[in-house]
């Protein structure tokens, strides 16, 4: 049953797919697009779907806190689903509004009789990741330090800092990610317009692909991205298909509060 710890929690799979080992060579990550500004207050709800079968809700919160920004997710499983496998996950990631560097990522998983809790911050004037996890279960703690080398973003952030970078289609741009101890360049390629049709609503879309040079995405499967065709580049649909199945989420409702 472990296959259905990730149904839920998939929203991250966008670049947690493509982690592979720690020391790669990153490329610096850029500013975002002048003009672009992160939501000052907003809540996005996403549908889960894993193949045909009703899979959770993702719940995301964004809220400006002076010169950062804080995101705050949940995702918990739904339906037939939730019967087989619980998992109820919580993230929290805080970053620069203007520069888009990742100071703080926390997770607390449930996932069936798994419990973990971790912080990873990222001290820019150290030039070092610090991780700290503690597994509820079995009382387990685990610290790492590892070096860092300039501004990076995280598996939660990364899904919608892209959406600060300039979108031309046939064009593609690099994301340094890190999670845990790992750090990657992303690449994600706009590969085309295509038009959405959501629970929301229709949108006219930018499709994008992420992917790592390391293979881990293609060796694992394929993931795409839609972000809306303006200014915005609201990710409105995501999908991940694994060798286990296909989840898709799609956007349920958007509000400014």
């Amino acid at each position: 049953m472990t296959k259905y710890t990730r149904v839920p929690a998939c929203f991250l799979c966008v670049f947690a797919l493509a982690a592979p080992l720690f020391g790669q060579q990153t490329a610096a990550l850029p500013a975002p697009r002048p003009g672009f500004s992160f939501p000052q207050k907003q809540t996005l709800t996403y549908s889960v779907d894993w193949r045909v079968f009703p899979a959770g809700t993702a719940v995301l919160h964004f809220e400006a806190a002076g010169d950062r920004e804080k995101i705050s997710a949940t995702a918990d499983t739904a339906g037939a689903i939730n019967l087989l496998f619980h998992v109820t996950d919580k993230f929290q990631s805080s970053f620069d509004r203007a520069k888009g560097c990742t100071y703080e990522f926390d997770k607390q998983t449930v996932e069936g009789r798994r419990q973990v809790n971790s912080t990873l911050r990222l001290d820019y004037g150290a030039t070092k990741s610090v991780l700290d996890e503690k597994n509820l279960v079995t009382g387990q703690t685990k610290h790492i330090e590892q070096p860092i080398t300039g501004c990076l973003t995280d598996l939660l952030t990364g899904v919608f800092y892209a959406a600060s970078q300039p979108m031309e289609v046939g064009q593609s741009f690099v994301v340094p990610v890190v999670d845990a101890m790992h750090t990657v360049p992303v690449t994600l390629k706009v590969e085309g317009r295509e038009q959405i049709k959501t629970p929301l609503g229709t949108f006219k879309t930018l499709r994008v692909q992420p992917t790592a040079d390391a293979g881990v995405v293609k060796n694992r499967g394929n993931i795409w991205i839609w972000y809306t065709d303006d200014d915005r580049h609201l990710p409105v649909q995501m999908r991940a298909r694994l060798f286990w199945g296909t989840i898709t989420f799609q956007l349920t409702a958007m509000d400014n509060k």
